[in-house]
């Protein structure tokens, strides 16, 4: 079943390793009952280069593709349009999943690769749910997230947490204060978004020159 026609270039490579951190993170989050595949259609013969979850199909890398993925790849190949398709499917065991493959392309724009995720429905719906229930009642409560439209208002936010911070700190000195709020917002990388560094220092009434100090201060 080898491939001659796909050939891969150092890049192609590259991509295709891209992927492998996005498999680990895609499968944590859905848990064991979640198959996460990455498929080298260089070669078809043992085209899975990794696998998470494999129990669920009886496979491991180094397997070959499967003839249903094989059709899909060779309709991808004839419609530019379709770079993805979602079906429902029976393994050998009988276990129903939905399935979804995406294609990876290349530097050249074909298809190098397949990016699969395959859910069992098998799996009964307390083990499903308890993928999405905190460990512990401080690992939710740790982490607070807010959505913002527009990367100002993510800016003002983190201003605002940064400050209540540092305020609420009687440790630190009134002089240093805006010298610790830079830090907080620096090291969540605030400081990397377009215009940050004039609309930070605006709304703590210091020159941009004074936050591009402590931020030099902080990298030496």
């Amino acid at each position: 079943m080898e491939n001659t026609s796909t050939i891969l270039t150092e890049k192609d490579k590259a991509i295709l390793n891209s992927y492998l951190s996005v498999a680990d993170g895609i499968a944590e989050f859905w848990g064991e009952n979640c198959e996460v595949v990455i498929h080298n259609l260089s070669r078809l013969d043992s085209s899975v280069m990794k696998i998470i979850n494999g129990h669920l199909s009886g496979r491991q890398a180094g397997s070959p593709i499967s003839e249903v993925t094989l059709s899909f790849v060779n309709k991808m190949m004839a419609n530019p349009g379709l770079r993805h398709v979602t079906y429902f499917a029976k393994n050998k065991r009988g276990d129903t999943f939905k399935a979804s493959i995406s294609a990876i392309e290349g530097e050249n724009g074909n298809i190098i690769g397949l990016f699969c995720i395959n859910f069992y429905l098998t799996a009964s719906l307390l083990s499903i749910l308890q993928n999405f229930v905190p460990n512990t009642k401080t690992e939710s409560e740790n982490i607070s997230e807010t959505f913002v439209e527009n990367a100002e208002e993510l800016m003002l936010n983190a201003l605002e947490e940064a400050k209540k911070s540092v305020y609420d700190n009687l440790s630190i000195s009134s002089s240093n204060k805006n010298k610790e709020i830079v830090a907080i917002l620096h090291h969540k990388g605030i400081f990397n978004l377009k215009d940050s560094v004039i609309t930070i220092a605006n709304h703590l009434g210091i020159s941009k020159n004074t936050v591009y100090m402590h931020i030099r201060n902080m990298n030496k």
